[in-house]
């Protein structure tokens, strides 16, 4: 099962995350935040809030309650 284990705030839309298999790197949610038009989602165009993250329940939890499956996030990892 992936787990995000860290997780902080790179730039702009840029999040660096570790899993629980020490595979790392950092997801850029840009696309995800300007093209999803879901208030949930849309409401995170506002750059801080989206640095008002945590890590919680194997993922990351911004404070509105969105999150995202650690999976996709493991899948949209760009690899340092």
């Amino acid at each position: 099962m992936i787990q995000v284990t860290e997780a902080r705030y790179i730039d702009q839309y840029k999040i660096y995350l570790v899993f629980n298999d020490h595979r790392e790197g950092i997801v850029d949610f840009k696309a995800v935040i300007t093209k999803d038009h879901r208030p949930i989602i849309a409401e995170l165009i506002n750059i801080d809030k989206f640095k008002k993250f945590k890590v919680e329940a194997d993922t990351i939890v911004w404070e509105n309650g969105l999150d995202f499956a650690p999976e996709f996030l493991y899948e949209k990892l760009e690899l340092n």
